[in-house]
């Protein structure tokens, strides 16, 4: 069975990009994946630093985030966008998670998966402009990005207060890329 990690850049409790990759998530589920959802900031990493590895070692957040990204055939990624880019908590949990240890290969966290990107914002672009860099990171990283992605505008407008998504065009997208993801992953498995 295919494996999907499925998180977001955010780290507010009530935020709209878990919202929205969670829906992809769905659409994965549906597919026959298996959906594992994790929220970022439960890993507690401290910045990176090379001084800080030196010192300590792998973070013990860091380590277990790149056990789930190796663990997983593909990755369905929401970012809010902070100044037209991804947010620091995200690039953090990414910094910690190319770390090598041991025999581990370079960027084993990261090389053969698939990912399906999205991003949401309450303004009328949707966080569009993460996206190019969001991708331009992942695909350096060794990540097959696929090309259909999703940017969500006005998304505060588009959840009720349980969470669900109450658009249907969006939620009809969302579910597809999260589909494409377990699809294109099975397909490489097979």
């Amino acid at each position: 069975m295919v494996k999907i990690l499925a998180f977001a850049g955010s780290g507010r409790k009530d935020s709209v990009n878990k919202k929205v990759v969670q829906v992809a998530a769905q659409g994965a589920k549906e597919a026959g994946a298996e959906v594992t959802f994790v929220e970022l900031e439960s890993f507690d990493m401290p910045i990176f630093t090379e001084d800080l590895e030196a010192e300590k070692g792998m973070h013990a957040g860091g380590q277990q985030f790149k056990e789930l990204l190796m663990s997983h055939d593909g990755f369905l990624i929401a970012s809010p966008e902070y100044n037209s880019s991804y947010s620091a908590l995200f690039k953090n949990a990414i910094d910690w998670a190319s770390r090598k240890v041991g025999d581990e290969k370079p960027l084993q966290a990261y090389k053969g998966k698939v990912a399906g990107i999205m991003a949401a914002s309450p303004g009328a672009l949707g966080g569009m402009r993460v996206l190019v860099t969001l991708r331009m990171l992942m695909e350096n990283l060794g990540t097959l990005v696929l090309p259909t992605q999703k940017a969500v505008g006005n998304a505060f407008s588009l959840f009720d207060e349980q969470g669900n998504c109450t658009d249907e065009k969006t939620e009809k997208a969302l579910k597809a890329i999260g589909r494409q993801v377990a699809e294109t992953c099975q397909k490489l498995k097979d």
